[in-house]
């Protein structure tokens, strides 16, 4: 299977690379219908532990420019669309059989923050920058924030989530989404000596540890997740999306509306 916006490898690990290093590994609708072929495709390959990364100096800088320009022009039923199959990749990370380490070379930014931390571990370099930027363009940042908030607790949810603000990796180790930080220099090294401890284990052990986890959280996340999803299709059709994404692409402070 050939993929456009990504490299992948399957050996003692699997790892996927999101290769678009000139667009710093934005997210496109291809990098996701990629990304979730890839994981699919992860699952039935022999490496016990997934490993994903970014090509280049960043992870993934959040969505890519020229499908935001497409997303105000977009009708109520493909925003449904498109939030469920975002919904959908995170799931598919989320609840994967095998353990995962996300590699964070660089800016991990809205959902590169998401696909960052949804891993079983995160180990990030000293650089790495952090943010669920969603508001300050007039997002919802409504998937992600089921996550978030069994992750950090729902204080630290509002604070992140409502100020939108960029946070280094440091304070991501403080609140529990980077696992540890490690040099650059050393942080594939790093990444395969834990993939290796990993692979040590019972393959069926891993599985069933990660089936069990997953299941304790399912029916309360199955129903945010589905909030969610229509609270982000229905934040797309309101002058404060339409406003936001114009005022991002102009490079400009935007001009919200202040009607209540």
């Amino acid at each position: 299977m050939d993929f456009k916006t990504l490299q992948y490898t399957a050996s003692q690990t699997i790892t996927i690379t999101l290769n678009r290093p000139d667009k710093r590994n934005a997210i496109s609708y291809e990098l996701i219908d990629d990304l979730k072929a890839a994981l699919e495709k992860a699952k039935a390959a022999h490496g016990h532990v997934l490993i994903l990364t970014g090509a280049g100096k960043a992870f993934c800088a959040g969505m890519d420019l020229e499908n935001l320009q497409q997303l105000a022009g977009r009708t109520h039923e493909q925003n449904v669309k498109d939030s469920e199959t975002m919904a959908s990749l995170f799931r598919s990370l989320y609840d994967f059989p095998k353990p995962t380490i996300a590699a964070v070379n660089g800016a991990a930014i809205a959902g590169g923050t998401g696909l960052a931390t949804l891993c079983d571990f995160t180990l990030a370099v000293p650089e790495a920058k952090f943010g669920y930027t969603e508001v300050r363009i007039g997002f919802v940042p409504a998937i992600v924030s089921s996550f978030l908030i069994a992750n950090v607790g729902e204080k630290r949810a509002r604070d992140l989530l409502l100020t939108g603000r960029i946070f280094n990796a440091q304070e991501a180790l403080q609140l529990g989404l980077v696992t540890e930080i490690v040099a650059p220099d050393q942080l594939m090294h790093r990444t395969r000596e834990l993939a290796a401890q990993l692979s040590e284990n019972s393959p069926a052990s891993l599985r069933a540890t990660k089936a069990l986890l997953s299941n304790y959280t399912r029916t309360q996340l199955d129903r945010q997740v589905d909030q969610a999803v229509k609270e982000n299709s229905a934040i797309r059709q309101t002058a404060d999306f339409k406003e936001g994404i114009a005022a991002f692409l102009e490079k400009r402070k935007p001009k919200w509306n202040t009607t209540p």
